[in-house]
């Protein structure tokens, strides 16, 4: 998962479901300026939170082709731990995804995912 986390683990829940746990680095960059007296983590980091441990646990060349549905649905401070779930649906070649905060859903959606096309 990168620089963006002080730790981090990944596990196995079933054959297509995958879970993650990560705590926001307070010193990470996506903290600074957004907002400067109040830091929040991006939206966007959380989807790449998200596709990173979607890599992470494949090594069959398919890479992130797109996002439906996302709903972000709470704010995520500075020292948070998230668990990240996301179940495969084969027939469509996704993720259905969901990051929590203790009970609370703090995003959820649809990640895409497709072969690389080589020439």
């Amino acid at each position: 998962m990168g620089h963006l986390f002080l730790e981090s683990e990944t596990r196995q829940l079933q054959k297509d479901e995958i879970a993650g746990r990560v705590t926001t680095d307070r010193q990470s960059s996506w903290f600074s300026g957004h907002f400067p007296d109040n830091p929040i983590l991006p939206g966007i980091a959380q989807l790449k939170m998200v596709a990173d441990l979607i890599a992470a646990s494949r090594d069959d060349g398919r890479h992130m082709t797109g996002l439906s549905r996302v709903k972000f649905r709470k704010i995520v401070k500075p020292g948070e731990i998230l668990d990240i779930f996301a179940t495969f649906v084969q027939i469509k070649e996704q993720y259905v995804f969901r990051i929590t905060s203790g009970t609370d859903e703090v995003c959820s959606g649809v990640i895409l995912f497709a072969k690389k096309n080589t020439l």
